[in-house]
C-alpha cells in the first residue's frame, strides 16, 4: 500500500514539473509586450540637466529613462549610472547634461521580440532595462528585470505564491516602506 502511495505520488510530481517545462517554454516564446506589468517609456532629452532626470526617475518611480533626439533613442540613464558615472564624482547635478553620463546607443528590442530575446539581452549584456522601440527607432517602452520576474511569478503564482511558512524566509517590513 505505502509504495502504492509514493508510485502515484511520484508520477504526479512528474506530471506537474513537464507542465512547468511546457509552461516555461511557451513563457519564453510569448511576446514582450505579453508582460503585462511591462512600463511604458519615461523619455528625456540629451540636453536636460542630471538633476532633472533623476528627479524624473524619482517622480514616476523608474530605474531609468530612455534619452531620445528628435524622437530617436541615443541613449539611457540608469540607476547604475548615476551611481558609477554620477555619485561621489564631482559632477554638477545642475550643469551637467544628461547626454555627459548616460549609456549611449544601448541594446534596444521591439514590443514583438520574444521574452527570451530580453532575458538573453539581460544575461550576456549585464542589463537590468532594455529600451523597446518601434520600427522608426522611437521609444515605445521599457522591459526590465522586474518585470521578467513578475510575469514569471504571474504563470508560476500557485508554485510561488503558496510556499509554506518557513521561520528562516519569514517576510520582514521593508526598510523605508
Amino acid at each position: 500500500m505505502d509504495q502504492e502511495i509514493i508510485e502515484e505520488e511520484e508520477a504526479i510530481a512528474a506530471e506537474r514539473a513537464a507542465e512547468a517545462a511546457r509552461l516555461g517554454v511557451d513563457m519564453l516564446n510569448q511576446s514582450i509586450r505579453e508582460v503585462a506589468t511591462m512600463k511604458p517609456a519615461v523619455c528625456v532629452a540629451p540636453d536636460m540637466p542630471v538633476r532633472a532626470a533623476i528627479e524624473r526617475m524619482k517622480e514616476k518611480g523608474v530605474g531609468c529613462v530612455l534619452v531620445q533626439r528628435d524622437t530617436k533613442l541615443v541613449g539611457i540613464l540608469t540607476e547604475r549610472d548615476v551611481l558609477v558615472r554620477v555619485a561621489g564624482t564631482g559632477v554638477d547635478l545642475d550643469r551637467t547634461p544628461v547626454e555627459a553620463v548616460m549609456t549611449a546607443d544601448p541594446e534596444s528590442l521591439s514590443p514583438d521580440d520574444r521574452v527570451s530575446y530580453a532575458l538573453n539581452k539581460m544575461t550576456v549584456g549585464g542589463f537590468r532595462h532594455i529600451p523597446l522601440v518601434d520600427d522608426n527607432d522611437r521609444p515605445v517602452g521599457i522591459v526590465s528585470m522586474r518585470n521578467v520576474v513578475n510575469y514569471v511569478v504571474d504563470v508560476f503564482r500557485v508554485e510561488v505564491l503558496n510556499l509554506p511558512p518557513s521561520p528562516r524566509l519569514a517576510a520582514r517590513a521593508r526598510e523605508g516602506a
